[in-house]
């Protein structure tokens, strides 16, 4: 079980996660929307693919942060 900390840049918790669970999953379960976010892990930004790749297949192996930062749009009028 790993323990990860999981939310966007205004909101976080520490969650207990299975190792095998993919990053979506326990993105999708904290209710964490990822569409319109640019999500890291461990401060890392993630490629393609990765939101499928299992905390272990992205080496994790104890603690790790998993955060989206939302996307603003800028509301600058010229």
């Amino acid at each position: 079980m790993l323990n990860v900390t999981v939310g966007t840049n205004t909101s976080r918790n520490t969650v207990p996660t299975p190792e095998d669970y993919t990053l979506r999953q326990c993105l999708e379960e904290n209710g964490v929307n990822y569409s319109a976010a640019q999500t890291s892990l461990d401060g890392c930004v993630l490629q393609p693919g990765d939101l499928d790749k299992t905390f272990t297949e992205m080496g994790i192996t104890s603690t790790c942060y998993l955060v989206s930062v939302q996307k603003m749009d800028n509301a600058l009028t010229v």
